[in-house]
């Protein structure tokens, strides 16, 4: 199940903000994030007199607009989701979800505080609250960060939430270099390679399997 963590707080606290700047250093690290926006207020997405407009305004219950770069889906919903389905029928191929808002929901939260006009926290231990990011120190005992600690932050979700318990089970290098694995794919092919090896004769499941694969050409490299 992709793990889904909510960042959360006041408007204007610098929940945006931080996500903006938490993404690009989670993508570096290898893995893929989405996000979810919770907007109590509504939202359009779509233009006047644009096609897909017109293909609403007609009736259709659900608009797709498909381009070769992206995919976008207006449809009708008779309550709001709640995030689990949309982490359903929304959003796979993932490592993470990150939410902007869901206060009131039971996924893990990290509050943004930092506005100057209020320090006050909208989240308690009791909501499920794992980590407050500000340039105050909160009057809780949770992870803190301060607002230059970004890279610190993103190393403390990985722990917490990306990396695979006991460590990575399978090493890729590309002509010796180190190349990193997309977990979900790792998985994969662990189980792939645990069900080939273990009807053989020898196989170890404790034990380590190297697999070099060649060109043509460097196999034949003295």
């Amino acid at each position: 199940m992709v793990p889904i963590v909510s960042i959360v707080g006041t408007s204007d606290s610098g929940k945006t903000t931080l996500i903006e700047r938490l993404i690009p250093r989670l993508i570096r690290k290898g893995y893929r994030v989405a996000t979810v926006k919770h907007d109590v207020h509504g939202f359009e997405i779509d233009h006047e007199g644009k096609d897909s407009w017109r293909h609403k305004r007609a009736g259709a219950s659900t608009v797709v607009l498909s381009s070769p770069e992206r995919v976008a889906v207006i449809k009708d919903v008779e309550r709001e989701q709640t995030l689990e389905e949309i982490r359903s029928a929304c959003v796979g191929d993932v490592d993470l979800i990150v939410t902007e808002g869901y206060k009131r929901s039971a996924f893990p939260k990290i509050e943004v505080s930092l506005s100057r006009e209020s320090a006050e926290l909208v989240c308690a231990r009791d909501d499920n609250l794992l980590a407050v990011v500000s340039n105050r120190s909160p009057c809780l005992d949770v992870p803190f960060f301060r607002d230059d600690e970004i890279d610190r932050l993103a190393d403390w979700l990985e722990d917490r939430f990306l990396k695979r318990k006991g460590g990575r089970t399978i090493e890729v290098r590309l002509s010796g270099r180190p190349f990193p694995f997309h977990p979900l794919l790792e998985d994969a092919m662990e189980t792939m390679l645990r069900g080939f090896f273990s009807s053989l004769k020898g196989w170890d499941p404790d034990g380590t399997v190297e697999i070099r694969l060649c060109t043509r050409k460097s196999c034949m490299d003295p």
